[in-house]
């Protein structure tokens, strides 16, 4: 789906573009210039995390159960899977942001550059455990990768009951795991999204995460169009209970991937180019880019700390460098197959790379 692909395209250069609005000093410097651009970035760019995360439930139902029943009869090896295929990228990501911490520290003292890990805060972060261990963040945005996985892990298990319902209750067979997705979906959106305390559990996001599974199984049914649009009546029921702008991105979302789903779009568009690509490698640019962004802040402020001009190309330049860092990630990192001669050096390299950072 090019429009799938073209969504994360749009939501990865958002996130970007909200880093580099938030976390200084360059667009603190050349705000003059750009005052309303880094105002809505600053407010409002968080936003695009809630495109992620419809997407991954979106994905999670059409690879885990595409009609409603679900492939596995065994959670822990899809969540096994699932924690192999993000842990790699994301070790390497970290490697690269503690060396890039420890530059950036030289010639800019800043709250969010990262200070020296400890063995503590490593494990912790390796499990994806950090936030709820209370660990500092070791770059900006890997609280995702650990809420999507929790997330992942829930739906796994959610999946594995409804498994054990259909077998009791023959009529449920496909019905189950939407009825359980479902469910959770309505907690989330009534309940624990509303409560910052859920904030660092699955609780939290599963909201936006159940409405993008249940749209791809409700494009799919014979009354898709009606299940599809009861699926927005949810999210505005929710919305008139308490207004949050982020599900309110999120419904929007929903409703874009299931009618794209349902009325097979991507037959009828050709590919977006360059937008597909970067759909494709959004994930490795959502690694390495606050790295490199943290690097340039650093080397900008050293050298033209008083120039908005020189900054505002400072942000374009950090920029266009985390989308060609993060493809060269995605190709030498995210796109190989990892053995255990390549897993070795990533897990030595992270383990090791606060040793690097004291030197």
């Amino acid at each position: 789906m090019p429009c799938l692909d073209a969504l994360k395209a749009v939501a990865c250069i958002v996130i970007v573009l909200h880093h580099l609005a938030v976390y200084g000093p360059m667009s603190d410097i050349a705000y003059p210039l750009i005052a309303g651009l880094v105002d809505g970035l600053y407010q409002y760019g968080r936003m695009a995390v809630q495109a992620f995360l419809v997407i991954a439930g979106f994905l999670s139902a059409k690879n885990l159960a595409p009609f409603g029943i679900p492939h596995s009869a065994d959670p822990l090896h899809a969540i096994k899977r699932r924690y192999d295929r993000l842990i790699m990228p994301y070790l390497a990501a970290l490697t690269l942001a503690i060396v890039c911490a420890a530059l950036a520290r030289n010639w800019l003292e800043r709250d969010y550059i990262p200070s020296l890990p400890d063995l503590t805060q490593l494990l912790a972060h390796a499990l994806l455990l950090h936030d709820l261990l209370d660990q500092e963040a070791l770059s900006a945005g890997v609280w995702y990768v650990a809420i999507d996985f929790q997330l992942f892990a829930l739906t796994a298990l959610l999946f594995w009951l409804s498994r054990r319902v259909a077998s009791q209750y023959a009529i449920l067979a496909t019905a189950a795991a939407p009825l359980l997705i479902a469910g959770m979906t309505i907690a989330s959106l009534f309940v624990f999204n509303r409560n910052a305390y859920w904030d660092e559990t699955a609780l939290y996001f599963f909201g936006a995460y159940g409405l993008g599974a249940l749209s791809y199984w409700a494009a799919t049914r014979q009354r898709g169009t009606l299940l599809l649009l009861l699926l927005g009546v949810l999210v505005v029921a929710a919305l008139l209970v308490e207004f949050r702008a982020r599900i309110a991105v999120a419904g929007v979302v929903m409703l874009l991937l299931g009618f794209a789903r349902r009325y097979a779009v991507r037959e009828s568009r050709p590919e977006l180019g360059y937008l597909t690509y970067l759909g494709r490698i959004s994930y490795s640019v959502f690694l390495v880019h606050f790295p490199l962004i943290m690097v340039v802040n650093a080397v900008f402020f050293h050298f033209l700390p008083h120039q908005p001009l020189a900054n505002l190309a400072g942000l374009i330049l950090a920029l266009g460098l985390s989308i060609w860092g993060g493809a060269v990630f995605y190709r030498w990192v995210e796109n190989r197959r990892h053995t255990h001669r390549t897993r070795l050096p990533i897990v030595a390299g992270f383990m090791a790379s606060s040793l690097f950072s004291t030197m």
